[in-house]
């Protein structure tokens, strides 16, 4: 897959849809976990949302600092890429799909870094940080993971913190489809068709089941109800 022209492009929103934001973060933007997103993408915009795919490294260059010496005068941050255009598509998206290979039983740096560096928009020292806080909760999140090897041990490292970070920002994590290959595309070739799973996620994603429950949750008993437009979740 040749790399895309648009791909040094931050999109938009239409103003059609839900909002569905895309972050791929592999520096191989024909490699297997972009690869995943675009099907997913697909599948997103297909159902008739407004899906917008963003690539970290060509956009996030700088690691976080210590705000309180980096900050500009006026408060806001001073490091000069591209974070801040995707965080404001992050705070006024309703899904956000993180796609990531599995780098050293982790997230690609590149991906830790956009989210180390939420935290300026969300310290007390950010002009706008309501605002922030406010548009930060309430969303739905997903997860595409690519790996050469498919020992599942090696993918729960990053599922706990994904979690972690859903249950901190108050999103429901609502999907996973993991791909199983190295080479560029490679991932096309796996049996299981993580392809057409992310592109059954995208477009189901605001219908998805999903349940969390508490030792006090009010609930019927019964997972699925006759009728009900409600699809199980993209676990593998």
């Amino acid at each position: 897959m040749a790399e895309n022209a648009e791909s040094n492009v931050i999109g938009a929103w239409t103003g059609s849809g839900a909002r569905v934001l895309v972050i791929t973060s592999s520096p191989r933007l024909e490699g297997n976990s972009h690869n995943l997103a675009e099907s997913l993408a697909a599948g997103a915009k297909s159902a008739g949302h407004d899906a917008v795919l963003v690539d970290l490294s060509t956009h996030v260059t700088h690691l976080l600092r210590d705000c309180r010496t980096c900050r500009r005068e006026d408060g806001q941050c001073a490091i000069e890429d591209g974070h801040k255009a995707i965080f404001d598509l992050y705070l006024t998206a309703e899904v956000v799909v993180y796609a990531t290979p599995i780098w050293w039983y982790g997230i690609s740096a590149q991906l830790k870094a956009f989210i180390d560096r939420i935290f300026c928009f969300i310290s007390d020292s950010y002009p706008d940080v309501a605002l922030a806080r406010k548009l930060l909760p309430g969303k739905r999140a997903a997860l595409l993971l690519t790996a050469e090897e498919s020992n599942f041990a090696a993918r729960l490292g990053i599922v706990e913190q994904v979690s972690e970070l859903c249950r901190y920002l108050d999103h429901q994590f609502v999907g996973i489809v993991t791909g199983i290959g190295n080479r560029r595309g490679e991932v096309t070739m796996d049996p299981a068709d993580p392809m057409s799973a992310a592109f059954a996620l995208g477009r189901d994603i605001l219908k998805t089941h999903n349940t969390d429950y508490k030792l006090n949750s009010e609930r019927s008993k019964v997972v699925w109800q006759e009728g009900e437009d409600k699809l199980p979740s993209h676990w593998r």
